[in-house]
This record gives C-alpha cells, structure tokens and sequence, in this order.
C-alpha cells in the first residue's frame, strides 16, 4: 500500500490515501465519532448506509459537518 505523496483533503486537511479507501476508513483515520455527520465527498452527498461501501478517490476533498441539535 503505497501511500507516499498521495493524499486526500478532509475538510482542509491533508491525510494519506490509502488504496481502496472507504468513507467509513476516513472517519475512522479522522477519529471522527460522532453519530450525526454528513458526508460530502468531491461535492457529493453520500448516504451513511454507503459509508463502508463507498470509495474515496485518491485526490478527492472530503467535507464531514457535525450536525447539532438545540434550541
């Protein structure tokens, strides 16, 4: 698994692409946790059911939002 000088950008942020890299892998590289995110990946909304299944291209901008509920 080469990843050397290959990257993705989650929100602004560059990580390592990793071949075959899921949504799921990126929250996961990203510790993000918690339980309500959207998920835009190259200004695609993707599904949380997609999440494990959907792959994440080498070069692609991720943007993961935080929803919060309140009044």
């Amino acid at each position: 698994m080469q990843t050397e000088n290959r990257f993705i950008t989650v929100n602004g942020d560059k990580i390592p692409y990793e071949d075959h890299m899921t949504v799921a892998r990126v929250l996961q590289v990203m510790n993000y946790i918690f339980r309500m995110l959207i998920v835009r990946v190259n200004g695609e909304l993707v599904q949380k059911k997609d999440y494990a299944t959907t792959i994440v291209p080498e070069g692609a901008n991720v943007e993961v939002i935080h929803l919060i509920s309140g009044g």
